[in-house]
């Protein structure tokens, strides 16, 4: 906490089990739900998220269900976002689409339920994924909404590259190498 205050840092990204440690800490704390595959079940995804929230998390990640929207259940991928938005109403949602496991065609569908469904912020990768962040996935998900890239960004000129590109967000745990420290 102390690093990302000294560094500028929006707030702090934490699993769940550390949120509550950090209740009264003096930046937002960002907790994930259904990370980092997408795959548990929209009232489980749900019930974690409010649960962040009620331990003091202002902010939940939540990872698609990449299965039912890769073998064509819209309505089923609508419900996953719908429920966590659902249980978190006052606080603020991003979604992370997987992009390096999508076409750009399934990038924007994505997107567009995403935002339909209440989603503050698209975000790109977990990190788990086949790849990071691409300038290309910010562009194509910045015409729809709000970005956080995420994933891979190991640099300052990435970085820079990311933003101009429209991500209204990093997220990375390369920040000391980012700022040079």
């Amino acid at each position: 906490m102390a690093q990302a205050i000294e560094w500028g840092c929006f707030g702090v990204c934490v699993h769940p089990y550390w949120v509550r440690l950090l209740r009264d800490a003096p930046l937002p704390v960002v907790s994930v739900a259904g990370f980092p595959f997408g795959v548990e079940r929209p009232d489980h995804k749900a019930a974690g998220a409010a649960r962040a929230i009620d331990d003091g998390a202002s902010e939940i990640d939540i990872v698609l269900n990449l299965g039912a929207f890769k073998s064509g259940d819209r309505e089923a991928t609508s419900a996953d976002v719908r429920a966590v938005r659902d249980a978190i109403p006052g606080a603020v949602l991003k979604v992370i689409l997987e992009t390096g496991l999508l076409a750009r065609n399934e990038i924007e569908e994505a997107a567009r339920i995403c935002v339909g469904e209440g989603a503050d912020f698209l975000k790109t990768c977990t990190g788990y994924g086949p790849r990071g962040v691409t300038v290309e996935d910010v562009e194509i998900l910045r015409s729809i909404g709000p970005v956080k890239a995420s994933a891979g960004i190991r640099s300052r000129e990435a970085a820079v590259a990311l933003v101009e590109a429209g991500a209204e967000r990093l997220g990375t745990s390369g920040t000391a190498g980012i700022l040079g420290r």
